[in-house]
C-alpha cells in the first residue's frame, strides 16, 4: 500500500492531546503543516506538569488550537465538532492504568465508556472522513496463545480497564454497521519513551531509583518463567498511527462494515528483567556513573497479564510498517530526556 502523508487541507481533532501518545501525534501532524485541535482535562491522574509541558511545546504552532474539554462533557464536546467540524478524528483520551482501575473504578466508565459513546455520536452527526480510536493489548486478558493476533478471542478481559476498552470495540463496530462511519481501533503494547506516562514501570523505576527508594517488580523475583512485555517506542507507534490516517477502512462485499482492528506491538518481547537491566544500563551512560536499582520482588497484581506479544502481520500489510526501534535505543533516548528534564544536566 502507497503511503500517503496527511492532508495540510484537512482539519484533525485530537482527543487527550496533553497525554503521551497525543502529544506526538499532534507534533508530527504540525510539523506537516497540517491543521490540528487538541482537547483534554488535564486531570491530575498523574504530574499535569508534564502534561502542560507537552502543551507549551505545541502552543507555537500557528495551526494548532487547544481547548480543555473534558469526552464525557457530551455538550462541550458536541461544541468542538460543530465548530471546527474535524475531517479525522483520533480519540487517544482514556482513563489508562490496570491497577489504578481496581481503586477508581468510576472514572474508567465515564471516560472510556460514555467519552468514547460521546466522540461516537459526534461522529455520527457531525460526519468525519475516519475516526481512529486507542484499544489495548488488555483485551487479549490471559491468553495463552503468542503472538496475539487480531482474530483471536478476547472475551475474557482480567481488569475493568481491560474491560471498557473491549467495550469500546464492540460500540465502534456496532457504530460503523448502522452509520456508515469508517474505524479503526488500535491495540497499544506497552508504550514508552521520553515525556512518557510516569505511571508506566520503565518512569517509576527512574523515579525511585533518584529518590533513593528501592523498586518493586511484581514477578515473584521468577527470572525463569518472567514477564514478558512487548515494549513498543513512542515514535513506531506514532508512525504506524500517520500511515493509518490516510488508510480508512473500506467495506467489502463479505465484510460490509467498515471497522478494522490492528496491533500496534514491537513484535519483539522482552523479559522484565532484561528490560529493567538495560534501563540501569542506559541511565548509567546517561549520568556517567553505574545506576542499579534496589529491587523488592512481590507476587504479580491482580489484573496483570503474564505476556503481552503482537503479532504485526496485518499491520504491515495494510500500510508497509512494523515498528523498528530496540529497546536500547528507546530506552537511551528516555534516560537522555529524563536526566536533561528532571536533573537540567
Amino acid at each position: 500500500m502507497v503511503h500517503n502523508s496527511p492532508d495540510t487541507e484537512k482539519t484533525y481533532l485530537i482527543t487527550g492531546a496533553a497525554g503521551f501518545i497525543g502529544f506526538f501525534l499532534a507534533k508530527r501532524l504540525l510539523e506537516q503543516g497540517c491543521k490540528v485541535v487538541g482537547i483534554d482535562n488535564l486531570n491530575d491522574y498523574y504530574d499535569v506538569n508534564l502534561k502542560n509541558t507537552r502543551l507549551e511545546l505545541l502552543q507555537p504552532s500557528e495551526t494548532f488550537t487547544f481547548k480543555k474539554v473534558d469526552i464525557s462533557d457530551k455538550a462541550a464536546l458536541v461544541k468542538i465538532f460543530a465548530e471546527y467540524k474535524p475531517n479525522v478524528v483520533v480519540n487517544l483520551a482514556a482513563q489508562a492504568g490496570v491497577r489504578y482501575s481496581l481503586e477508581n473504578p468510576d472514572v474508567y466508565i465515564e471516560s472510556n465508556i460514555t467519552g468514547f459513546f460521546n466522540i461516537l455520536e459526534a461522529c455520527r452527526h457531525y460526519p468525519v472522513e475516519h475516526l481512529i480510536y486507542a484499544s489495548s493489548s488488555s483485551v487479549y486478558g490471559a491468553n495463552k496463545k503468542v503472538p496475539f493476533s487480531e482474530t483471536d478471542f478476547v472475551d475474557h478481559p482480567v481488569s475493568l480497564y481491560a474491560a471498557t476498552k473491549k467495550s469500546s470495540e464492540l460500540m465502534a463496530y456496532t457504530y460503523s454497521h448502522l452509520y456508515k462511519i469508517p474505524i479503526t481501533g488500535l491495540r497499544f503494547f506497552t508504550v514508552y519513551g521520553p515525556l512518557g506516562r510516569p505511571d508506566m514501570a520503565y518512569f517509576n523505576f527512574t523515579n525511585k531509583y533518584f529518590a533513593g527508594e528501592p523498586i518493586k517488580i511484581f514477578n515473584n523475583g521468577d527470572v525463569e518463567n518472567d514477564l514478558f512485555r512487548d515494549f513498543t517506542y513512542i515514535d513506531d507507534i506514532i508512525e504506524g498511527v500517520e500511515r493509518l490516517l490516510s488508510c480508512p477502512p473500506v467495506g467489502s462485499g463479505e465484510s460490509p462494515v467498515t471497522h478494522q482492528i490492528f496491533n500496534i506491538g514491537n513484535n519483539r518481547p522482552a523479559k522484565l528483567m532484561e528490560f529493567i537491566e538495560t534501563l540501569e544500563r542506559c541511565l548509567s551512560k546517561s549520568l556517567g556513573k553505574e545506576v542499579i536499582f534496589d529491587k523488592i520482588f512481590e507476587p504479580i497484581k491482580p489484573g496483570d497479564v503474564p505476556a503481552t506479544f503482537a503479532s504485526t502481520e496485518r499491520l504491515e500489510k495494510a500500510i508497509g510498517f512494523k515498528p523498528q526501534t530496540t529497546i536500547e535505543q528507546g530506552l537511551q533516548n528516555f534516560a537522555d530526556w529524563y536526566i536533561k528534564f528532571y536533573l537540567g544536566a
